[in-house]
């Protein structure tokens, strides 16, 4: 619970926490945010990482000088491609078994709304995937494990993943030092994440819908 509740806090707070990080490890920092946005895109079992937020508050501290912005830019998007890359690799080398509930650390709930995303979206699902926290993590998983061409899968991977950091780079970038945004960083934060997680409600919305329908139709 505590774990939880620093998380929850970090990610609120993340323009505190990256400025103390920048102040005391200068360089280091590029290296730390590469592993969280790595770690966001590319293993399974961390899909909680703020992928959206993080680069937005590293922008604004691009913005204000603090980091480069072309090589903070470039280092994430190149994190972002390479952690799909092994997400979609490690699924590929597990197969079906994600399905089954036999392998613990994968929750079959986050996998199943995952694959309704892909049956509605199909190979654009990679891309898509990108702005919607939890499928982005699950979405190259899920089409290693259905055996996607990985020739198509890094395509729309590298569309993706520099289309995602570019755009969460370039708001952070001019929108992060707004007066009114410096002022109310955590409720910027806050909507980022509420409206990164609306195609997720609407997709569980429209999945439960379905299941009454189907129910309905049966009795």
């Amino acid at each position: 619970m505590d774990l939880i509740l620093q998380l929850f806090d970090f990610i609120l707070h993340i323009d505190v926490y990256l400025n103390d990080i920048i102040s005391q490890y200068g360089a280091w920092t590029y290296g730390l945010l590469f592993l969280i946005v790595f770690m966001e895109t590319g293993i399974v079992v961390t899909p909680f990482l703020p992928g959206d937020s993080l680069i937005f508050a590293a922008a604004t501290f691009a913005a204000r000088g603090s980091l480069n912005p072309w090589l903070l830019f470039s280092l994430l998007a190149f994190a972002a491609v390479a952690g799909d890359t092994v997400n979609y690799w490690i699924g590929h080398r597990i197969g079906k078994r994600a399905y089954t509930g036999e392998i613990k650390w994968i929750k079959k709930e986050y996998m199943e709304r995952t694959h309704l995303f892909f049956e509605k979206h199909g190979g654009k699902t990679i891309f898509l995937a990108r702005f919607v926290p939890i499928v982005r993590t699950f979405a190259p998983f899920v089409a290693g494990i259905g055996r996607m061409s990985y020739g198509f899968f890094f395509r729309w991977n590298v569309i993706g993943g520099i289309t995602w950091v570019a755009i969460f780079t370039l708001l952070g970038y001019f929108f992060g030092n707004i007066p009114f945004v410096e002022k109310n960083f955590e409720l910027v934060i806050i909507a980022i994440i509420l409206i990164s997680f609306v195609p997720v409600v609407i997709e569980a919305w429209k999945a439960r819908q379905a299941g009454r329908k189907a129910r309905t139709a049966k009795v």
